[in-house]
């Protein structure tokens, strides 16, 4: 792809509860295209390849997450056909859908796809999307935390919390990207996709951005305890918890809630959104992550220490699960702990 002669405008959309570092942050990135490289360089100076313009219901000056102050610089009434949007991530609640405002936003992202636009979501602006209808019947993503939000109030759409980025369709006219600092994935395609491999990478090596081909797994907790009223199932979590390490976890949280083995598995299913042996085999692998990340114990004795004899089971189930083999996953994330100690 030939780098653009002109600045290519990206609208970026901002709300009260936008999170700032993002909402800035591709702010700052997608405008320093063409500029920063060749500033730090001295191999010449392009004019901005990106220009990025805030756009919101009123031109009203807000703050957003944490006071930080915004000043849109256009509404959608005067940008009503933009040819690229970018939702930003937003300060939600793992249970909040957005369903009960923001109508006249829904409306303008649904009316801008209709109208050709190309949209972009980082982290939970996915939510966004999946309220105005945009994400049904697509591939989606968003931060791992809001899998199960997904689940309950969006299940038309494909949500995927594995990967850092997300193409809906072979249109691929909505992405979504994972979860917080996944934004700097997002700029990353934008840049490369936009306006040239080489710049994104010129970006990516300026600001010590790293694309995440790990993806999410690695970072998602295994193990959520979610909100319902079922108290013989919130005794089952509470005696998997303990026990997890049992030769036949299963068979000894059915004895223990006292109720027939069908029973147990439909309502746990149901409250939780998953079956007691992925449940009993998280909590397992949750615990390998932790003696993986603090201790200098062999592979080997950390899968029996979770409970599994089987050493070759366990590491395809940890790789499964975490998208990392046991060794990788702790010359991840061991150097994070000792970085702060």
């Amino acid at each position: 792809m030939s780098e653009p002669t002109e600045p290519l405008l990206i609208h970026i959309l901002c709300l009260p509860e936008s999170a700032g570092s993002a909402l800035y942050g591709m702010v700052d990135v997608l405008s320093a295209t063409g500029i920063l490289w060749r500033e730090l360089t001295g191999t010449g100076q392009l004019p901005a390849m990106i220009m990025t313009k805030l756009i919101s219901r009123s031109r009203d000056p807000f703050t957003c997450a944490n006071r930080i102050p915004v000043t849109p610089e256009c509404t959608f009434g005067e940008v009503p056909s933009p040819g690229i949007v970018i939702v930003p991530e937003l300060w939600l609640s793992p249970d909040d859908a957005v369903a009960d405002r923001y109508d006249d936003v829904k409306r303008w992202l649904r009316n801008s796809h209709d109208g050709g636009a190309i949209i972009y979501s980082a982290c939970s602006g996915s939510v966004l999307l999946a309220a105005s209808g945009l994400l049904d019947g697509r591939n989606a993503t968003s931060h791992w935390g809001y899998e199960d939000l997904f689940r309950r109030h969006f299940p038309a759409v494909r949500f995927n919390p594995a990967p850092a980025l997300c193409i809906g369709d072979t249109s691929g006219r909505i992405v979504t990207a994972g979860g917080t600092t996944s934004w700097h994935d997002l700029a990353i395609h934008i840049i490369s996709r936009h306006v040239s491999p080489g710049e994104a990478l010129r970006i990516a090596q300026v600001y010590l951005m790293k694309w995440h081909a790990e993806g999410q797994l690695p970072y998602a907790a295994l193990v959520k305890r979610l909100p319902h009223a079922d108290g013989v199932v919130r005794r089952a979590e509470d005696w998997l918890a303990d026990n997890f390490r049992d030769p036949d976890p299963v068979a000894g949280v059915v004895a223990f809630c006292q109720i027939p083995d069908r029973s147990l598995k439909r309502r746990f299913r149901a409250a939780t959104g998953t079956t007691l042996i992925n449940y009993a085999q998280n909590l397992r692998i949750e615990a390998a992550k932790r003696l993986l990340e603090e201790s200098r114990l062999a592979i080997d004795e950390i899968a029996v220490d979770v409970g599994y004899e089987n050493v070759a089971f366990f590491r395809r189930l940890f790789k499964r699960s975490t998208g990392l083999s046991p060794g990788e996953y702790r010359r991840m994330f061991q150097p994070l702990l000792s970085a702060a100690n």
